[in-house]
């Protein structure tokens, strides 16, 4: 299967530095570009509790911090995005979840990846189902487990 063409930029904040060794920028660009139908120009940033709150706050209107938050600028012919990941979140519902850091991670950024080409599971219980069952497909062919299965 080819892939698609991605330009990747890995950011961490400081106060989510020790994210770093978990997310390898091959790892990172592997699980992106695994997610991607169309070339891509994307942004990761790993932040902490008090940006990721910001940010959900400013651009959602909800004042909590959350796991991933998609910026899509433009989707086609290129998709060119920010995925911005909340560290503390991420590694909150990895423990609660029985997931390693890494399986989580890597859920959240196909999932961004998703967002940033127009996926979208608020819309209806339909696309929620159609987003989840394309995502645990991507997630198996990366060799991790079903990300939704309880």
């Amino acid at each position: 299967m080819a892939l698609n063409q991605l330009t990747l930029s890995l950011q961490f904040a400081r106060d989510a530095a020790a994210h770093r060794a978990t997310l390898p920028r091959h790892k990172v660009a592997r699980w992106i570009r695994h997610a991607l139908a169309v070339d891509a120009e994307i942004t990761v940033r790993i932040v902490g509790a008090e940006e990721g709150q910001r940010l959900n706050r400013e651009y959602r209107h909800k004042d909590y911090a959350t796991n991933v938050l998609t910026f899509d600028y433009q989707q086609e012919p290129l998709a060119v995005a920010d995925l911005v990941l909340c560290a503390p979140v991420v590694e909150r519902e990895a423990r609660e979840q029985n997931k390693t850091l890494e399986e989580h991670y890597a859920h959240l950024l196909v999932h961004g990846a998703l967002h940033a080409q127009g996926w979208d599971h608020e819309t209806s219980a339909e696309d929620a189902d159609e987003m989840e069952a394309y995502e645990t497909a991507i997630m198996e062919e990366l060799g991790f487990a079903d990300p939704y299965a309880k």
